[in-house]
């Protein structure tokens, strides 16, 4: 047994690992106490890396039109298909679209060989969905795409604003570090602005419930009200910025006064005064804003507005002090850094910085053979898909992402990779919605096979190891990549035989012809020629890294230099703009979209895990009850969602936290997992017109009770494959993979009320061998036992009569004969519990499994208190993730409630019971 240092493939964070790891298998994972994002925490989802790993379910080899072959032959037909459209078409008939899941190695390698040397500007990354508008804006006010900021500042601030960030879910080690900061400094106040009541506000000392795409409207407010009351650093504003006097006009073009202000955010008058009282009267500020502010068709102008408070104030380029955007993918800065943007070159040269065609043409030139980089930038990833459809582009290499899931009109980006000519996917997984449109597929190595680096949300290099041998034939892309340069001829330029190879390039690119005079902010001069040993040793290091700061810079702009020709930054006017689809009688509903505590994307990795399917199980909706009354919904039922594009189906979820009118849906499932609950089919894609980014925070839409005949929970073993088309089926059906068996929630259409012998005939290999059913409330369960195993378990009802199935789980694990399914077991199938095993209810506590029966019973005996329920069960003890949940419930079991009937009661009783043995 060893360990080895790695970082986490999930958020922006970039949190260092220690695998634990026994020959060539990887056995756990803990938190690295000496890498400086994390130190030693790791969130729900890190902590469970390890159980995301396995050949189970993962691509082993190529294949081709539908056809498994060698390597040679996949790597010859791509390079033949590439090289007869470009004969056919011309070179920028071609396009890659990317994915911050990518090491930066395999961008530099997929820049290097799409834009130089296959002579097309349309490639982009998926990364354009989650912070392209942040990039525009730091190129806009510090003329580079520089994140000013380090983590240690949040411990530094005395007033840390979230502005459309749920760090408690979405960044929850960031999260944990900023609580624990506030608990040792008693001054340090937080201010959440989210139009959605979330687990961050339990931290927070003032929360502002903004009407969804007020932010801009917000912080121009913030600006002239800092000006109208003396609070501007006009000492900073004169030396180090300009535009301010056409900045203050552009956000004095509207009212000014709190009031005014205040109607147009839909927020209480006297709280906002308060925020602005803090933020004016404060040096030390960090603003942390993420995708609620970037996903907009105006996320550029919102960026901009909160970065000219902070400019107009003198907070930046101190400790504590600082606009922060947080990164929602490990490699989305890393990808920036090399180029992996449509308007990018490489190493933070874009097509407009003077010479920059020249020099990195001069660069990439390789024993006379020379690049021919396009002259201007191609096509932004939504509009990319839509030259697909147009066939304008008839190629495109689309790597370790799934647009045909993530990207807004959906459906659209479906039947333009339908009509596509050549579609080439580089992917781990065997079944994702987009491999039905690939022509050619590749399979890639994963998390934990992968060796490269990844560049986290505060500038900080780290290694993602390979730690372990890539199944079956699965290769990296890097090495995929230079095969197919091979093959098309030009493999001088990539005759590379090791990632270190790469990142050295990539080092030596950012300090070409890098001078004084025109420096790019972005240099890594110091980490070049490092031979391989110092290269698999590198440690994190926060860029800049140069001869004069070779332990890398953890603050920039200190000096109150920037990156623009005149060294000021620059405040930018802007013009506040609501969300670009209106609501109408048609659809007349707020979307607000998300991510959930434990998922990650489309659910290719977190959904292995099965304890990280527990605590949202299924798709749903979070509604306001009002708006569910009004449409006689109740808590739990399905309903459906219209939308521009599509529909979305779900289970609702009633929450106090949702402001009336609008309502919050995940975005993690697929048709893998769900069949009708993309929300890429429910938004239409409108787009920043700086950016190019889109709109996948807000739409709108109208909302509907689902109306179904019957609902049923079917649990399968894992190893039995579901007979019949049973997706098509019925009117909705989530699939939920737990330890032993795969679940399947599911709903009947309206008047299809079914015989269950027949039906369960058409879809399982295995007959009945118990049931019990009650035909007058409409009730049924039986299980299906083979040779002593139990093969599948059925309930008739609601979920809410579900039992707890912990215990029925562990079931399916019993083989026939000695210590498998005994006569007492047996009969104690139907109930799903044991005898005096009771429901643990919804989960909590992930990491320790802890649900939250189990939390209120706790609570009313004596434990309330996140320390004693920590103590007694272990909950909230590791990655603390779930703290905010704990503290709801104990505020909401400080009054005694009735306890829930229904999930017990078929324990108690078994009418009509028959076991045919």
């Amino acid at each position: 047994m060893h360990q080895a240092r790695t970082t986490c493939p999930y958020c922006g964070v970039g949190c260092g690992v220690l695998a634990r790891l026994e020959g060539d298998r990887l056995t756990g994972v803990d938190g690295d106490s000496d890498h400086p994002a994390n130190f030693g925490r790791l969130c729900v989802k890190g902590s469970a890396l390890h159980e995301t790993l396995g050949d189970h379910g993962r691509l082993l080899r190529p294949r081709v039109d539908g056809v498994e072959v060698d390597w040679d032959t996949a790597l010859d037909t791509v390079a033949e298909r590439l090289q007869a459209t470009r004969t056919a078409h011309g070179d920028q008939a071609v396009a890659a679209y990317l994915s911050g899941q990518l090491l930066t190695e395999d961008y530099y390698v997929a820049n290097k060989l799409f834009k130089g040397f296959l002579g097309t500007p349309h490639l982009d990354t998926n990364s354009r969905l989650c912070m392209a508008s942040a990039v525009a804006a730091h190129k806009r006010a510090f003329g580079a795409d520089a994140v000013p900021c380090s983590y240690e500042d949040l411990e530094e601030a005395e007033l840390v604003v979230l502005v459309g960030a749920n760090l408690a879910w979405n960044h929850p080690v960031l999260y944990q570090r900023l609580r624990t900061a506030k608990s040792r400094n008693p001054l340090m106040r937080v201010v959440v602005i989210d139009p959605r009541v979330t687990d961050s506000c339990e931290i927070a000392d003032l929360y502002l419930g903004v009407a969804p795409g007020s932010d801009a409207r917000l912080f121009n407010g913030l600006l002239a009200w800092m000006a109208d009351q003396g609070k501007l650093d006009r000492v900073y504003l004169e030396k180090h910025t300009q535009g301010l006097d056409e900045t203050l006009a552009a956000a004095r073009g509207d009212d000014t006064t709190l009031e005014a202000i205040a109607a147009d955010c839909d927020v209480d008058a006297e709280r906002l005064e308060t925020f602005f009282y803090w933020f004016a009267s404060q040096l030390h500020v960090v603003t942390l804003f993420s995708q609620g502010i970037n996903q907009s068709s105006s996320g550029t102008d919102k960026a901009n507005a909160i970065i000219n408070c902070h400019l107009a104030g003198g907070k930046l380029g101190l400790p504590g002090a600082g606009p922060f955007s947080i990164t929602g993918q490990p490699n989305a800065m890393g990808g920036r850094e090399v180029g992996g943007l449509a308007n990018q070159l490489a190493a933070h040269m874009d097509y407009h910085t003077p010479g920059a065609l020249d020099r990195v043409t001069r660069f990439w030139t390789t024993d006379g053979l020379v690049p021919t980089l396009p002259e201007g930038p191609g096509h932004k990833a939504v509009e990319l898909f839509a030259a697909i459809e147009r066939g304008e582009l008839r190629a495109v290499w689309i790597m370790a992402t799934n647009p045909a899931v993530s990207l807004p009109d959906a459906n659209r980006v479906r039947r333009a990779l339908a009509r596509c000519p050549l579609v080439i996917v580089s992917e781990c997984v065997a079944d994702t919605d987009l491999l039905a449109y690939a022509d050619i597929v590749l399979p890639a190595t994963g998390w934990s096979e992968k060796d490269g680096t990844v560049t986290n949300s505060e500038r900080c290099i780290s290694r993602q190891r390979g730690l372990l041998p890539p199944p079956g034939e699965a290769r990296h892309d890097w090495w995929i990549m230079v095969e197919v340069a091979r093959r098309l001829g030009v493999g001088e330029a990539f005759a590379y035989r090791h990632p270190g190879e790469i990142f050295d390039e990539h080092a030596r690119l950012s300090a070409f012809e890098n001078a004084a005079e025109s420096a790019r902010l972005f240099d890594i001069s110091a980490l070049a020629g490092l031979d391989r040993a110092a290269y698999d040793a590198l440690a994190p290091i926060q860029w800049p890294v140069t001869a004069d700061a070779p332990h890398g810079t953890a603050r920039l702009f200190e000096d109150g230099r920037f990156a623009t020709p005149d060294g000021r930054a620059h405040l930018v006017p802007v013009r506040p703009r609501g969300p670009e689809q209106s609501l109408s009688p048609a659809r007349p509903l707020r979307l607000n979209t998300g991510r959930v505590r434990d998922q990650w994307h489309t659910m290719t990795r977190t959904g292995r895990a099965p304890r990280l399917m527990n605590h949202r199980a299924e798709p749903f909706i979070e509604v306001a009850p009002e708006d569910a009354a009004a449409q006689g919904i109740e808590d739990q039922q399905l309903a459906r969602l219209s939308g521009a594009g599509g529909d979305y189906v779900g289970r609702v979820r009633l929450s106090r936290a949702q402001r009336r009118g609008e309502l919050f849906v995940p975005i993690h499932w697929t048709d893998q997992f769900s069949g009708t609950a993309r929300t890429g089919a429910l938004l239409e894609a409108h787009l920043d017109p700086v950016s190019g980014q889109p709109e996948l925070k807000q739409g709108a839409v109208a909302l509907a009770l689902l109306a179904a005949g019957w609902e049923a929970t079917l649990l399968v073993a894992d190893d039995l494959t579901l007979g019949g088309e049973i997706r098509g089926d019925v009117a909705y059906w989530a699939r939920i993979p737990l330890s032993h068996a795969e679940r399947w929630q599911l709903a009947g259409h309206p008047g299809d009320a079914p015989d269950w012998r027949t039906w369960l005939a058409a879809y399982l290999p295995t007959a009945p061998t118990l049931w019990s059913e009650d035909p007058d409330g409409g009730r049924w369960r039986a299980a299906g036992i083979a040779e002593g195993r139990l093969r599948w378990w059925l309930m008739v009802g609601p979920p809410a009569e579900l039992p707890g199935l912990a215990w029925l789980t562990e079931r399916f694990a019993e083989a026939a004969g000695g210590e498998g399914l005994d006569a007492g077991r047996r009969r104690r199938l139907l109930a799903g519990c044991d005898d005096g095993a009771g429901d643990s209810g919804p989960l909590v506590c992930s990491c320790h499994q802890v649900g939250q029966r189990a939390i209120v019973a706790a609570i009313r005996e004596g434990d309330a208190s996140v320390e004693a329920l920590g103590a007694r069960l272990a909950c909230g003890t590791q990655c603390g993730s779930c703290i905010p949940e704990l503290k709801s419930l104990i505020e909401e079991s400080a009054e005694p409630r009735a306890e829930e009937e229904g999930a017990h009661a078929f324990a108690k009783t078994q009418p009509n019971t028959i076991d045919v043995a």
